[in-house]
């Protein structure tokens, strides 16, 4: 018993730390990503603003970008 209220009174000031972490983990690592406002087909300024290049950018760039999104988000990254 003495164990749960020792862990209850650590619970507090830790919740709060984590969640004040992740809004700051949140905020600083989506700020770079177009966040929607999706159209019904995707056209190819939105495709580049997800991909984050330019609308004229070339082949090689479109795949280098899309490779790095792919690999960011996969889910057998960690």
């Amino acid at each position: 018993s003495f164990s749960g209220r020792y862990a209850f009174h650590l619970w507090k000031p830790l919740e709060q730390a984590i969640t004040e972490t992740a809004k700051r983990i949140s905020t600083f690592s989506l700020s770079s990503y177009y966040k929607g406002g999706f159209e019904q087909k995707m056209s190819r300024r939105e495709a580049s603003l997800i991909l984050g290049v330019s609308p004229s950018a070339g082949k090689a760039k479109i795949r280098t970008a899309h490779r790095r999104i792919m690999i960011l988000n996969h889910p057998d990254k960690g």
